[in-house]
């Protein structure tokens, strides 16, 4: 079992920046991705970034440029710096890691709230 602990959300106002951080533990074997997913009220869940082993980054078009995913192996932690962020950055947002199985399995945070106020 793999636990995602989320830490780093709150309120902040447009332009402004927040950073999250996701800590794992537990049986963590072949990790394919790390990143993170958000989910605004009424809205499905779309990924926001992921990191590979390797570094390579993928992001969502809308945050291109703002956000960036970084992960430390050393302490099994990915992180999101979000900068100029905007109202409809607002969201709960979820770490989440996807090992090489297949079917992957995936593990998920708890979630942590991000609310950017205009």
């Amino acid at each position: 079992q793999v636990q995602l602990v989320e830490s780093g959300g709150g309120l902040v106002q447009t332009g402004g920046s927040l950073r999250l951080s996701c800590a794992a533990s537990g049986s963590i074997f072949s990790i394919k991705f790390m990143g993170w997913y958000r989910q605004a009220p009424g809205k499905q869940r779309e990924l926001v970034a992921r990191i590979t082993s390797g570094g390579r980054t993928t992001y969502a078009d809308s945050v291109k440029g703002r956000f960036t995913i970084s992960r430390e192996d050393a302490k099994n932690t990915v992180n999101l710096q979000m900068n100029s962020l905007k109202p409809e950055d607002t969201a709960v947002y979820y770490c989440y890691i996807e090992d090489m199985g297949v079917p992957a399995s995936y593990a998920w945070g708890q979630g942590t709230q991000v609310t950017v106020s205009s």
